[in-house]
Parts: C-alpha cells; sequence; structure tokens
C-alpha cells in the first residue's frame, strides 16, 4: 500500500505539473491582449507596446512560465492586471462563497441521493420508487440554469421566503443572512447532482441485491435490510465512491453557472470577467486552484476506495495495480 500512494502522489504531482503548462501555452494562444486591458479605446502602438512592457507580456513565452511557475511555488498568485491587486487575498474571499456552495451542495445531494437510490432499486415496483426514480430521470433532463431561474420565480419573487441573489456585504459575519444567501443557489445544484448520483446509486444497489452472497446470507436467516446493512453497504461504497468524487468536482466547476445565476461573488463570476479582461494572473490562479482541487478530489476517492475495498489492496500488493 505505502508503494501505491507513492505512486499515485508522484502522479498526482506530475499530472498537476503537466495541466499547469498546458494552462499556461493555451490562455496565451486565445485571441486578443491583456495590454488592452490597461488602455482606452484608440491607444498608439508606443502605448500599447509600453502596457505590453509593464505586463511583460512582451517577454519570450519561456520566461514568462519561468517567472510564473517560481512565483506558484511560494504561493504568489501575481497581482491582477486590471486592478493591480494581489490575486492571492481576492481569490481567498471570493472562495469562502464558492467553497460553502459546493460542500453544502454534496453534502445535501449526497444525504438525498444514498437512500433515494437504494428505495428506488427496493422498493421500484411501488408508487414511491416510482414517483423516485421519475424525479431523477427528470431532473438529469433539466438545466441547471433553468432550475435556477424557477427557483428564483417561485422561493424569491412569489414566496418571498428567499433573497433572489447576492451576498451579505459583510460575508460570513451574519451566518444566517450568508446561509439564506446560499440556500437558493444550493437547492439549485442539488437537484441535479442527487438526480445524478440517485442514478448510480440504483444500479450499485441492483447489483448488490442480486449478489450470490446477499442471498447466500438471506438463506442463512438474514433479513433483506439486515443483510444489506451487514454485507451489501460496503460491497456497494467501493464503486459509489470514485462517483462521489466526480459528482464533487463537476459541482465545483459547475458553480461558474450558477454563481451567475444568482450573482454570487465567488470564484464562478470571478473567472468569467478576468476571461473578459485578458486578465491572466487572476485566471491562472483560479483555473491551477480547480484543476489542484479536482486532482486531490480523486486521488482522495481513489484511496477511499482500497480502503473500503479489501481486495483492490490485495491487487496493489500483487503488484497488479
Amino acid at each position: 500500500m505505502a508503494g501505491y500512494l507513492l505512486r499515485r502522489s508522484l502522479l498526482l504531482v506530475v499530472s498537476l505539473a503537466a495541466a499547469s503548462v498546458a494552462l499556461f501555452v493555451l490562455l496565451r494562444l486565445l485571441p486578443g491582449d491583456p495590454a488592452n486591458a490597461l488602455l482606452s479605446v484608440g491607444a498608439t502602438p508606443e502605448q500599447v507596446a509600453a502596457a505590453r512592457h509593464e505586463l511583460g507580456s512582451d517577454r519570450p513565452m519561456h520566461e514568462q512560465f519561468a517567472a510564473w511557475a517560481g512565483s506558484m511555488v511560494t504561493l504568489d498568485f501575481g497581482r491582477s492586471f486590471v486592478t493591480s491587486l494581489a490575486v492571492g487575498p481576492e481569490v481567498a474571499v471570493r472562495l469562502a462563497v464558492t467553497g460553502p456552495l459546493t460542500l453544502l451542495s454534496f453534502l445535501l445531494s449526497t444525504l438525498i441521493a444514498v437512500p433515494a437510490g437504494f428505495v428506488t432499486a427496493l422498493r421500484g415496483n411501488t408508487w414511491y420508487g416510482t414517483v423516485l426514480s421519475g424525479l431523477s430521470q427528470l431532473g438529469l433532463a433539466i438545466p441547471v440554469f433553468w432550475i435556477g431561474l424557477l427557483l428564483i420565480t417561485l422561493f424569491a419573487l412569489k414566496l418571498r421566503w428567499l433573497p433572489a441573489g447576492g451576498f451579505p456585504t459583510t460575508d460570513w459575519a451574519d451566518p444566517a443572512a450568508a446561509l439564506a444567501s446560499l440556500t437558493l443557489p444550493v437547492l439549485t445544484i442539488c437537484v441535479v447532482m442527487s438526480a445524478s448520483l440517485t442514478r448510480y446509486v440504483h444500479a450499485t444497489a441492483v447489483e448488490v441485491i442480486n449478489a450470490d452472497y446477499l442471498r447466500t446470507a438471506r438463506a442463512l436467516g438474514a433479513s433483506l435490510s439486515a443483510a444489506i446493512w451487514r454485507h451489501g453497504l460496503r460491497n456497494a461504497a467501493a464503486p459509489v465512491i470514485p462517483i462521489l468524487g466526480v459528482e464533487l468536482s463537476t459541482t465545483l466547476l459547475g458553480a461558474v453557472v450558477v454563481e451567475n445565476v444568482f450573482a454570487l461573488p465567488g470564484l464562478g463570476s470571478m473567472l468569467v470577467k478576468a476571461f473578459a479582461q485578458h486578465d491572466y494572473p487572476v485566471i491562472q490562479a483560479i483555473l491551477v486552484l480547480s484543476t489542484c482541487a479536482v486532482l486531490v478530489i480523486g486521488f482522495l476517492a481513489d484511496l477511499g476506495q482500497r480502503l473500503v475495498d479489501p481486495r483492490l489492496r490485495r491487487t496493489v500488493a500483487g503488484g497488479l495495480a
């Protein structure tokens, strides 16, 4: 297992390095010049050249990458081309919105999807099993931004129970107001994510229910619920854990759309604005952090799967994985 952890950790570092290089190169292949963000319309070529020199975008690409990579190692994300503010503190402020939004959506979706998936597998022929299955299919078919608009119309405009968007200027100094602002965005993500996760849990639960070891446990006198609790949950968790990792990563990346629907000052809205202004330091910081988060989530999900399923540990010990 120690050898596997070492290999997996090295792969994580190599993947992050390769993603950083690809991000840096592809970003500079996009049309547009970041110097234009500093200049007004009708700037002279001399002014453009001076702005490019100030930003360092006139330097060779390998020199720009070396300077950026060196600063990233020390967690110095540089300064915004547009505002001249340090990127790191700005990202930290926005992360205080995106982080809770992602985690709350993930936790709520998991709490809904896991029991719903088992219910649809065990009681699919009942009316409530059919309703849950239909709702999961419907949740997969509806675009996330449309769900957000429906929730705004119902709970914010008609019932006036929750704010339609925005976030308190005091951030989390007023937890009640902050949670109220995140309620509709969390529900929006939860509808889509729980629908997708329910289908995965359903498929895994059906496989577990029809497994030989579960039939053997029932033949020895155990009830269906007791057999599932004692033998089925652990076997069902092994294939679901990687799916949970994928769903968490998808939620983090999908926050871009939801934050723009609800006008939340998170990383998503910051990234969209940075792309419009060709603000390379901001774009690079957000995308590198997002990539790192996705890779770490995948690593932890892979590790969790092996901790839950001893067969995978034996495979690793045998040198086959």
